[in-house]
């Protein structure tokens, strides 16, 4: 009963905060303005299926791009003497420390056609090059904001694997390609599950890198669903709808990746 009790505002908050909103997101993703049940919300989201495949496609481009980056970065960091890992972390985390917004500003005028970067280029006689309103500037912007939520769950579970396996498996004949591929990579795959979760969801559904980067010739589906509920075409209904779609999406792309994680520690273990 005391278990119950302690537990009562947890549950509160969860209804009021998680149960609450979302079962208002399935209310108006299948009601009209009339309140009745209606799909037609449902049925006209395939109008915006090239958006859909396009926050997809950027997304994972995104996340590959830090995991390339993060996983070697990780592994020195965990391989480093307490003060300099301290320090490195820290630089790490250092970003993350400035408002999104601001950070994302900062790119703008970074990129920008008289941004900092084509400034450079002309001393040297080169450019100005394009790179503002572009998917390349919208898949930089989402590396550089999320590339550290790949960075620290790699970290975390490299600082757990014992120096003398990579050493034993060194040892018996394996390089530096067996090492990683047989040592490394299973024991780290909690950390790669989370860092691809922590980047590939948020990514997914910005809407604030690709409106600032991008441009309007980049929408991707969290501008679509922001357009809905904030902008002139006001439509909460296709809005929910979107949102509901988006959702299962992502809820079915982690339960595949999931159970890859499954079945790869099940065929550690045989």
């Amino acid at each position: 009963m005391k278990n119950r009790l302690s537990a009562l505002p947890y549950i509160i908050w969860t209804a009021i905060f998680i149960i609450v909103p979302l079962g208002m997101v399935v209310y108006f993703a299948f009601t009209s303005e009339g309140g009745g049940v209606d799909f037609h919300a449902i049925l006209s989201i395939g109008k915006y299926t090239n958006i859909l495949i396009k926050s997809f496609w950027l997304s994972i481009i995104a996340t590959v791009i830090c995991f390339v980056i993060a996983y070697p970065l990780s592994y020195l960091l965990s391989r480093m003497g307490g003060s300099a890992q301290r320090t490195m972390v820290m630089l790490v985390m250092l970003p993350m420390w400035m408002n999104f917004l601001l950070r994302t500003y900062g790119w703008m005028t970074l990129l920008e056609n008289q941004g900092v970067i084509n400034k450079l280029f002309s001393l040297i006689g080169l450019g100005p090059f394009k790179m503002i309103n572009t998917q390349g500037a919208v898949v930089l912007g989402m590396v550089y904001n999320y590339l550290p939520f790949m960075i620290l769950p790699l970290y975390s579970v490299m600082m757990k694997i014992d120096k003398s396996i990579i050493e034993a498996a060194q040892d018996l004949g394996a390089n530096t390609l067996g090492v990683v591929r047989k040592v490394l990579l299973p024991l780290s795959l909690p950390g790669i599950i989370s860092g691809i979760t922590m980047v590939f969801v948020p990514s997914v559904s910005t809407f604030v890198i690709s409106q600032k980067l991008g441009g309007g010739g980049n929408m991707l589906i969290g501008d679509l669903i922001e357009l809905q509920f904030l902008g002139g075409a006001y439509n909460p209904y296709l809005g929910s709808a979107i949102s509901l779609v988006l959702m299962v999406l992502i809820l079915a792309v982690m339960g595949v990746i999931n159970r890859l994680d499954n079945e790869e520690m099940e065929g550690m273990l045989i």
